[in-house]
C-alpha cells in the first residue's frame, strides 16, 4: 500500500491524546491518526437509503399542535407567522 506524506498540525490535547491511544493499542502515532480518520469518514458518511428511510418513519409521528392539515402547500405562510414579531 502506498502511503501519501502529510503534514498536520495538533492541539496539545489532540495530540496527547492521540499518543494515548496509540499506546494503548501498542500502534504508530501514525496508525492511530489514520484509524481515528477512517473511523470519522464513516461514521459521517450515510447511504441515502438510509436517510430516506429514517425521513419517513417521522412522517406522522408528531402531532400537530394547531391543526393544519395544509402545511405541504401553505408552509411559507407557517414559517412567516412563527417568526413574525
Amino acid at each position: 500500500m502506498s502511503m501519501i506524506r502529510t503534514q498536520i498540525q495538533l492541539t496539545p490535547e489532540q495530540s496527547n491524546k492521540l499518543r494515548r491511544y496509540a499506546r494503548a493499542r501498542g500502534i504508530s502515532l501514525a496508525e492511530a491518526i489514520r484509524r481515528c480518520v477512517d473511523a470519522a469518514l464513516e461514521a459521517g458518511v450515510s447511504d441515502r437509503k438510509v436517510l430516506y428511510v429514517r425521513a419517513a418513519e417521522l412522517i406522522g409521528k408528531y402531532a400537530d399542535r394547531v391543526g393544519s392539515r395544509d402545511l405541504s402547500r401553505r408552509h411559507d405562510l407557517y414559517l412567516a407567522d412563527a417568526y413574525r414579531p
